[in-house]
């Protein structure tokens, strides 16, 4: 389960609170709908002020996972690589930024580019609602990413649920200029959706034609072996506020968020031999894994038998390494 840091989400409370709850909830039923259809949660149907707060109310918690989840395995498998500084594309409220400052404590600088104004009133408004130094000096650069340039440099690049918002050969030039930003990594990160994943696998052949050393998910170099028809995403857990419920008119207590990314380095990396493709199918006297790994998709079977690689597989979930 990932929660959200407490400062944050009395940062949320408290900006929700100035629109009266029809409002979030008529706004909050329009966004979830796009976001069903596949069509841009951040783009033009993000208009007005209650747009704005309905996103932030369900879905920035749940982008929010997704970047942490996504930063911590960058943290692990690059070990060497020290992360002082951020570049965020396509920002939004500021959201990977906040997940950033949970993983990497030596993190300093903050950089946001954002088009839209109403964004970066918001990201400022919850960076001093909820006391984050690290965001509240953060640099907001107001700019579209259609028309992006050269870009400063920066320790990590992260364009995060914003690349899909524009078109292909746009996204395939922001990744140039954003590897080139890139100091020591860069992720990609879009929704876990047919449409997000076929995004991420076309921006993963071009990082590794750049030269890019994958860090995550993929435990290879070579040609993605997802074969057609299927996709290649993971899951994230994550808790529902009140507020959250209420607008989800959810009754559970939490919700998995499904993303689709890509991971690379400039420097040396710790791939992992093999990563689970999906959750385990496990029985009473065996389970079965599905597995990407170095020789393409493969699915293991693992025995009570077997008791080291058993105790593995109890405890080993989707996304996991497995060695």
């Amino acid at each position: 389960m990932s929660p959200l840091p407490l400062h944050l989400r009395q940062a949320i409370e408290q900006e929700t609170a100035r629109c009266d709850l029809p409002s979030l909830s008529r706004a909050a039923a329009e966004l979830s709908e796009n976001y069903r259809a596949q069509r841009p949660a951040r783009g033009a149907f993000i208009a007005s002020e209650a747009d704005r707060l309905a996103y932030v109310a369900v879905r920035l918690p749940a982008t929010f996972a997704a970047a942490r989840a996504v930063f911590a395995e960058v943290r692990r498998l690059m070990p060497e690589g020290r992360v002082a500084s951020l570049l965020d594309l396509g920002a939004g409220p500021g959201t990977a930024g906040w997940a950033a400052a949970e993983v990497f404590e030596g993190l300093r600088q903050v950089t946001l580019v954002e088009q839209d104004e109403g964004w970066i009133r918001m990201g400022r408004a919850l960076a001093k609602a909820g006391e984050n130094a690290l965001l509240e000096n953060a640099d907001w650069v107001r700019a579209d990413l259609r028309a992006v340039g050269s870009l400063p440099a920066h320790d990590l690049v992260i364009a995060s649920y914003a690349l899909g918002e524009v078109e292909r050969d746009v996204s395939r030039e922001v990744l140039r200029a954003a590897w080139s930003a890139a100091r020591a990594a860069l992720v990609v990160i879009e929704p876990g959706t047919t449409a997000g994943f076929g995004l991420i696998r076309l921006l993963r052949e071009d990082l590794i034609g750049l030269g890019g050393r994958l860090i995550a998910p993929c435990p290879h170099q070579g040609d993605c072996p997802m074969p057609a028809g299927d996709w290649c995403h993971f899951s994230q857990r994550l808790e529902r506020s009140s507020l959250h419920r209420r607008l989800k008119t959810g009754a559970l207590g939490y919700e998995d968020e499904k993303f689709s990314y890509v991971a690379a380095s400039k420097g040396p990396v710790q791939p992992v031999r093999a990563r689970v493709l999906r959750h385990p199918l496990r029985r009473s006297g065996h389970a079965r894994i599905l597995l990407c790994a170095g020789e393409g998709i493969q699915t293991v079977t693992v025995t009570r038998s077997d008791r080291e690689n058993w105790r593995r597989a109890r405890k080993t979930d989707w996304g996991d390494a497995w060695s």
